[in-house]
């Protein structure tokens, strides 16, 4: 099942079905609990009715029974005999013994009757006459919950379940006996009956109805959806990544997703201008010294006496440095993470200074003596970044090249090169940071750069967690300031 509103749609329909199921079974298991409690009820009334008649020495023969249609009575004493039953009874289950012909008791000769040993002969036992006699006063009926069960009876031959109710009496003569009365349970089973037909009709149709109407709001909803899935496959298809998926007027998810994946568009457009561009001034940059060193050599061979040796390795130099700084921003494109190792970022700057021995202005150093400005990071691509620093600002600097290292905010560290050229105008600033980019009056001065420097400079600064900004100097020229974050 491959398609989402497919997948709503029987989501939406297996858990509305699993709750009717529950509730459906919760209000028929209350229904039938509620309508067995009232039967039971009156049963324990029929129950206590002829109890009582029992307590006060009704005859068994006189016992009067109501509804004896609807509520069939059993009375056994307490060996499990049956000593009367209502009328028309003629086969009864669930009260304990199923026999409906009534058997009087030795014990209790002189409520209903006997047989004729209870009655008949000479045999001088007075204590059979004493028990024959009934006990002045009256029994009791136990006030205790009666026992309840559930069984059936059959009554003028017409078989039915009922909910039995069993009461305890005790008559005068202090025989205990047990009075089960019956109350039909028809009404609860056709109840019951009637609600689950109601049920199995009901919610197959329910669940159709949700399962459409989740198809149809499902459908409805993902339709922006469809309408993103084809314009970008025309997009794909195109390669034209000007155009953008069209944006539903609403505000939820979708349209969410609508403007996120324009903004993405946005990104990859730029991305893949920025690429073309910097293919293309790359290979603009290489044509320059490729053409002037092939000149060279071809001038060389034919006439050796003319070959500019100098000139030649100027370019290859300029060809090499060019070279390093494109496999560098490569790196930097594809996520090469820098190395981690701690280094002192003033002994670097030392260092990188104590190199540039054939510079145009001498670099003035100021590094306090004391302390260590520890940094984590890669020493050769920081050490890149300082150098291409010094090489911008002795390309531009009067008589005055600084570079200083100090302590900053949030235990970082900064290192800042200022020179006294002519500066950087403000609006400037954020685009000479940009590959291949040289403003007029650099490329006036500038004696073979490609403009990647300082757009490598800010990548490395970035991919080191901190920062690589530019402002006006006190001496008139530009102050390029590197944060980076101090070693943990």
């Amino acid at each position: 099942m491959r398609s989402v509103r497919a997948r709503a749609a029987l989501g939406a329909t297996v858990v509305v079905a699993l709750a009717l199921i529950g509730a459906g079974l919760s209000v028929l298991l209350v229904l039938r609990a509620d309508l067995t409690g009232q039967a039971g009820l009156q049963a324990e009334v029929v129950a206590r009715e002829v109890a009582g008649q029992l307590a006060l020495d009704v005859p068994y023969d006189r016992l009067e029974m109501r509804d004896e249609e609807d509520h069939p009575v059993q009375v056994t004493d307490e060996d499990g005999r049956v000593v009367a039953v209502s009328k028309d009874l003629q086969a009864i289950s669930g009260t304990g013994t199923d026999r409906v012909a009534p058997v009087p008791s030795p014990t209790v000769g002189g409520s209903g009757g006997g047989s004729d040993d209870d009655h008949g002969g000479d045999d001088g036992n007075d204590d059979d006459d004493s028990r024959a006699t009934p006990a002045p006063g009256r029994g009791e009926v136990d006030s205790d919950e009666p026992d309840f069960g559930n069984g059936t009876a059959t009554v003028d031959g017409e078989t039915a379940d009922y909910r039995f109710a069993s009461v305890q009496a005790t008559t005068p003569a202090g025989v205990t006996l047990t009075v089960h009365a019956g109350a039909p349970l028809a009404a609860e089973q056709e109840a019951v009956g009637t609600v689950r037909g109601a049920m199995l009709i009901g919610l197959p149709v329910l669940l159709l109805v949700v399962a459409g109407v989740t198809w149809l709001v499902t459908r409805r909803a993902l339709r922006p959806v469809e309408g993103i899935r084809r314009e970008m496959a025309a997009i794909t298809a195109s390669k034209d990544l000007s155009r953008r998926v069209p944006e539903p007027g609403s505000r939820d998810e979708i349209a969410r997703l609508a403007r996120t994946t324009n903004e993405t568009l946005t990104a990859l457009e730029a991305s893949v201008e920025r690429q073309r561009r910097f293919v293309a001034d790359a290979s603009h940059e290489l044509r320059s010294p490729i053409a002037s060193l092939r000149t060279q050599l071809e001038v060389g061979a034919a006439h050796p006496e003319l070959l500019d040796v100098p000139g030649a390795v100027a370019d290859t130099v300029r060809l090499q440095a060019l070279a390093a700084d494109l496999l560098l921003l490569a790196r930097l494109d594809a996520g090469e993470r820098p190395g981690l190792a701690a280094l002192d970022l003033g002994a670097l700057v030392r260092d990188e200074v104590s190199q540039r021995t054939g510079d145009r202005i001498a670099v003035t150093v100021s590094v306090p003596d004391q302390g260590r400005f520890e940094v984590a990071g890669s020493r050769g691509q920081l050490a890149r970044v300082i150098g291409n620093l010094l090489d911008n600002a002795e390309r531009h600097a009067r008589s005055t090249v600084t570079v200083s290292v100090h302590a900053a905010e949030r235990g970082g560290v900064v290192v800042a090169v200022t020179d006294d050229g002519a500066g950087v105008p403000p609006e400037e600033q954020e685009r000479i940071f940009e590959r291949f980019v040289r403003l007029d009056d650099a490329r006036t001065r500038d004696d073979g750069g490609a403009g990647l420097g300082l757009a490598i400079a800010r990548d490395v600064a970035v991919r080191h967690g901190g920062r690589l900004t530019v402002d006006g100097a006190r001496e008139g020229g530009a102050r390029f300031e590197l944060w980076l974050p101090g070693a943990r």
